[in-house]
């Protein structure tokens, strides 16, 4: 008989989440009580696409992924790796929630490789190989939250940014081994809507068949894009619930969200 897993949430926020200090503030107050283990990992595009436009760098998209030339990975870096993620940790310091902030580099915990420059080339970005999910899991064992940021390496060197929404479908599935992992990707909307000018149509469920469908008519484009695909990917690979929606949806009896299915 196997043994019944712990319960973890991979949390990933984004979004106005990040860009407003009051929203911010009362998503950790939540995250910080939550009693299960958990693992917070964050985006911050548009804080850096604000950076880009001081320093005269220009932001380019493709498909809701970002196209990282060498001046754009050293402003991901900073707004990264830096200024987000330790304002996040020392918030969640003063909330009681003893958190490390993380890139991949660091204790080498998640190795990626640079994308292929074919059939598009989106400069320094980073497909992930490998997740030291022993690590990660190590700091949990120690009740230690580690707050990741989107910023991983080769193991040669070359820092890479990397999908913050790749990162944690990818830390959920290497989690697996560990726990009963749930993944729960957050930000300013309900969930994944039917009509973007309309708050409330949210799709309460979508599997594999409906995403196809709803990609085809270009219900679902852009930055919703890299979400799915990852949601579907973690589900594929038995992470047990995904779940996309504001930040309400992290919370115990909250099901106003989109609940991913395969």
């Amino acid at each position: 008989m196997k043994t019944k897993k712990t319960k973890l949430s991979i949390i990933k926020i984004g979004g106005k989440i990040i860009d407003d200090e009051q929203e911010l503030n009362s998503f950790l107050d939540d995250f910080a009580n939550l009693k299960q283990a958990k693992i917070l990992i964050h985006g911050g595009g548009k804080i850096a696409n604000k950076l880009n436009d001081k320093l005269g760098i220009k932001t380019v998209m493709n498909e809701g992924r970002r196209i990282t030339s060498t001046e754009n990975l050293e402003t991901v870096t900073m707004v990264y790796a830096g200024l987000i993620n330790k304002k996040v940790i020392a918030k969640l310091q003063a909330k009681k929630c003893n958190a490390i902030g993380l890139s991949g580099a660091d204790v080498n915990v998640i190795l990626a490789v640079k994308r292929p420059e074919k059939p598009i080339d989106f400069g320094w970005v980073g497909d992930i190989e490998k997740v030291n999910a022993t690590f990660i899991n190590f700091l949990l064992q120690n009740n230690i939250t580690p707050v990741f940021s989107a910023i991983c390496h080769d193991g040669k060197g070359q820092l890479l940014n990397t999908n913050a929404d790749t990162i944690s479908a990818k830390i959920a599935i290497a989690l697996n081994e560990f726990y009963d992992t749930e993944l729960i990707y957050c930000f300013e909307k309900q969930g994944v809507l039917a009509d973007v000018t309309n708050q409330n149509s949210v799709i309460k469920n979508i599997n594999l068949e409906k995403y196809e469908e709803l990609k085809r008519k270009k219900v679902i484009n852009e930055g919703m894009l890299p979400k799915m695909e990852n949601s579907f990917h973690a589900l594929t690979n038995h992470v047990s619930k995904v779940i996309i929606g504001n930040r309400e949806a992290i919370k115990d009896g909250e099901e106003n969200y989109t609940l991913l299915t395969l």
